[in-house]
């Protein structure tokens, strides 16, 4: 080893790479770092991967399960004013949603250009996701909301969150798939929490008051957090100067599972928004109990996410598609569309989030196969555009703009299903209380979204 590189150790403490201490990020002068012996943090495992992680699922919980917990604001803005009676309101939450998930591979290249402030851009999120919260208590129409609360709030909370999923594929190499589906759980835990939460401050304190309050509330819980949230591996200035290898977004590959990936998200997303409304509608449900559909859904999500995630990381990505496919279809079809009681509703929203609440925690096996391919259909190929190594969080970030387009279309597409409630009183069940048409729509989405395992079988994926 030459006195101008220091080795670091793998996760078993063996020496693995020299590192140029000119690569090394700045810290003290370059005599007393060569008189230092470096040694990486272990991955998969040890404190500060631990602490990584609960610092990253704390983030999520809070910012991703604002999105989740829309359920509780559609029934509120719905019966109160200044917004009672207004549309467009479930596009308040799909923006909230769509905006973050788009927004994801735009915060990703920043990431790359500009590695030693990416650490950073975690409190920064939280700070301006604060102070949209803080604004929005200051509307008074729908398109206002869209904007604060939907936009604002979207582009902040993608800032906060981004750091999160770039680093744990620095933290986690062996249970990568388990720590994304513990981290992504967060939001179906924090679409339990919040809901109570924000139900008791809208009902106790009215609109304007409960925003300001939730505002503090969000920075003080999750501000602290974000100085866990941290690279493992140390800074390199020749790291943010590789290309970024596109091609693979033109591959059969990823095009199938994007497509796949998009028709999930326009009907997905629509029993969380409605669930409160639709209780109280049919079953005559009103506060706690309607909320409970929301609570439910997410408690059971966020289970579904931590087992989706160990199942990716033992069975081929697909088969774990076509399980979410099969159980999400089936509690729809079946459960929600012939619910006559309120608590056969509260079976369909823990079925449905058991199974397709776990979408997102199959994307590691996604990432990982496609960022395989993309590679070694690079090297097969020199003299293409965009050779070299395909980044998978890269392949995370078109992961979540395909997501994020579904989230965007399910508002206005869920205002156009319900207008004029179609087949209201012409059958039974959930089908003839005016939501049927959502209620199909939702279920024929979610078999669609299993596409990908009969691609797969036929040899075309």
């Amino acid at each position: 080893m030459s006195e101008t590189t220091r080795t670091y150790n793998d996760a078993n403490g063996r020496s693995t790479v020299d590192i140029p201490l000119q690569q090394i990020r700045s810290g003290p002068s370059e005599t007393s770092i060569n008189r230092q012996e470096f040694s990486l943090p272990p991955v998969d495992t040890g404190k500060d991967a631990w602490l990584f992680l609960a610092a990253c699922w704390a983030v999520e919980a809070l910012v991703w399960g604002f999105g989740f917990s829309f359920g509780v604001f559609q029934d509120y803005y719905s019966t109160h004013e200044p917004f009672g009676g207004s549309g467009n309101i479930a596009s308040i939450g799909t923006s909230t949603m769509g905006v973050m998930y788009i927004g994801t591979p735009v915060v990703i290249v920043l990431c790359r250009l500009f590695p030693r402030r990416a650490r950073w851009f975690t409190l920064a999120g939280l700070f301006v996701a604060s102070l949209a919260m803080a604004l929005s208590s200051f509307c008074t129409t729908v398109p206002q909301l869209i904007g604060i609360q939907g936009v604002l709030f979207g582009v902040a909370g993608c800032f906060a969150y981004v750091p999160c999923v770039l680093y744990i594929d620095e933290w986690f190499v062996r249970r990568k798939g388990m720590a994304y589906g513990i981290m992504w759980s967060a939001a179906g835990f924090g679409g339990v929490v919040l809901p109570l939460l924000l139900e008791s401050l809208l009902n106790r304190f009215g609109f304007a008051t409960a925003m300001r309050m939730w505002s503090g509330i969000l920075f003080a819980a999750s501000a602290p957090l974000s100085f866990f949230i941290k690279p493992r591996l140390p800074y390199s200035p020749s790291s943010r100067l590789q290309p970024f290898n596109m091609a693979y977004v033109k591959s059969r590959l990823f095009a199938l599972h994007q497509l796949a990936n998009v028709i999930q998200a326009t009907g997905y997303f629509l029993p969380g928004i409605y669930l409160p409304v639709y209780a109280r509608a049919a079953f005559g449900a009103t506060g706690f109990l309607s909320a409970l559909t929301v609570l439910l859904v997410n408690i059971a999500a966020t289970v579904g996410s931590v087992l989706m995630g160990s199942l990716s990381d033992r069975l081929h990505v697909t088969t774990c598609v076509a399980i979410s496919a099969v159980g999400g279809t089936m509690a729809v079809l079946l459960i929600w569309g012939l619910s006559s009681s309120l608590s056969v509703l509260y079976l369909f929203c823990v079925v449905y989030g058991l199974f397709a609440g776990g979408w997102t925690s199959m994307w590691p096996g996604i990432m990982r196969e496609v960022a395989q391919r993309g590679t070694a259909a690079a090297s097969e190929n020199q003299d293409e555009a965009g050779q070299g190594h395909v980044d998978p969080v890269m392949v995370f970030g078109w992961l979540c703009v395909g997501r994020g387009v579904g989230n965007v279309i399910s508002g206005p597409l869920s205002e156009s299903l319900l207008r004029g409630m179609p087949w209201q009183g012409l059958t039974g069940a959930g089908y003839g209380s005016g939501y049927g048409s959502l209620i199909v729509y939702t279920g024929v989405t979610g078999l669609l979204s299993g596409t990908s395992f009969v691609w797969k079988s036929l040899g075309i994926l």
